[in-house]
């Protein structure tokens, strides 16, 4: 996280007693990154915050991949993976995996129903919220979210999703191997966001502050490595008390939100590569937002991307607003998700270049993940590929066919 926090109580100094009101001790957490050796929050808790009474198996949702083999671009559905009358869905148990490999997960979930208590023990996590609103309550606070949020979530943060409208909460997770934030680049050596950056610090959302909530044999879903598919497993923790017991915490390293609507589009006289795109990193990924911005502004120029191979990178695009110009023709609308593979040149649909021509603005939103290890295809990927889209450069004509 770029800046500094403090919410609710703490000592004057930290690693110092912190005394209830009735004179006994809080417990000290340190939650820290590499090895005490970067970011780092304390919090503080009433109750011991490793004091746990039970632990069973937490059986996940199909988390197999296979190769995207024979290799091809291809185009998913997130919507035709719920039932819009589907009900008790939650955010953790709920999502549907659509890509992934040793560095990220991609996964898909509409929920109407509060999830468990949820943590992450194998890397940040950031959700996108297509559509709804939602509380994020945490162990650090809430977080109100809605449309068009970002949520970055630290690895191994306690918290739980809870739908908060008349219609459910649509939701993008990216859970990574690794550790999210802004872009180095963006970033000065002490941390600040500075002034060539596309969003600041007043544009992030952090928590409320923490609460203490009573209950006791509270049960944590806790996802972490270990010998299930992909090398990931399910524990599930039961604490004696609830592990929301935080009266205070200071530090660099917590949850916040960041509206992509905050996003500031970087353009040119000529058409720009995705890295102008760039809102977060993790490790071996990146994440960029397209949104709705002024287009190249040469009397000659091609407001739609030229056609490119990055040879180093699989390429996922998921749809999630406005009128996407380069895709017309080629069957993706709302909610859609490409997948353009390392060793495949793609671009504009035929015909989008010329229609592009002398457009001063483009009303399209949507988020990619650029990887830099090649994705297998998970379950959800798998039952709504379409089928057709690698031949959409062709007009949908495949071989042996007139």
């Amino acid at each position: 996280m770029p800046y500094y926090r403090s919410a609710g109580s703490i000592p004057p100094k930290r690693h110092t007693q912190h005394r209830t009101p009735e004179g006994g001790l809080y417990y000290e957490e340190l939650m820290g990154e590499e090895g005490f050796s970067s970011d780092s929050s304390l919090l503080y808790h009433v109750n011991i915050p490793s004091a746990v009474v039970d632990v069973r198996r937490w059986e996940l949702p199909d988390q197999t991949l296979v190769p995207n083999h024979p290799l091809a671009p291809r185009h998913f559905s997130t919507h035709a993976l719920f039932d819009d009358g589907a009900t008790g869905v939650d955010a953790v148990t709920g999502r549907r995996l659509l890509l992934g490999n040793g560095d990220v997960r991609l996964a898909y979930v509409v929920a109407d129903t509060p999830s468990p208590l949820y943590r992450n023990a194998i890397g940040d996590e950031c959700l996108y919220v297509e559509s709804g609103t939602a509380t994020v309550e945490t162990l650090f606070g809430d977080l109100e979210v809605a449309e068009g949020d970002y949520v970055v979530i630290p690895r191994a943060t306690t918290h739980r999703v809870v739908p908060t409208g008349e219609a459910p909460v649509r939701i993008y997770a990216i859970e990574a191997n690794s550790h999210i934030g802004p872009p180095k680049r963006f970033l000065s050596r002490y941390g600040q966001l500075l002034e060539h950056a596309p969003y600041c610090e007043r544009d992030l959302r952090g928590p409320s502050t923490p609460r203490v909530v009573e209950g006791e044999d509270v049960e944590v879903f806790i996802k972490h490595r270990g010998p299930g598919a992909g090398g990931i497993a399910g524990t599930v923790h039961v604490y004696p008390q609830h592990p929301f017991d935080v009266v205070g915490w200071d530090g660099c390293l917590y949850p916040y939100v960041f509206n992509i609507s905050d996003y500031e589009p970087i353009t040119g006289r000529v058409h720009q590569p995705p890295p102008a795109h760039q809102v977060f990193e993790g490790w071996n990924f990146v994440i960029c937002n397209f949104v709705p911005r002024k287009v190249d502004y040469h009397p000659l120029a091609v407001p739609v991307p030229y056609y490119h191979s990055n040879v180093d990178s699989d390429e996922v695009m998921f749809y999630c607003g406005g009128d996407y110009e380069a895709r017309k023709g080629s069957g993706i609308t709302q909610g859609s998700i490409s997948l353009h593979p390392g060793g495949h040149p793609h671009g504009p649909q035929p015909g989008a270049m010329e229609r592009s021509l002398g457009a001063e603005f483009f009303d399209e939103l949507a988020v990619m993940v650029d990887t830099f290890r090649p994705l297998d295809l998970g379950e959800a990927a798998r039952a709504t590929d379409d089928g057709t889209y690698a031949f959409s450069w062709s007009g949908g004509r495949r071989l042996g066919e007139s």
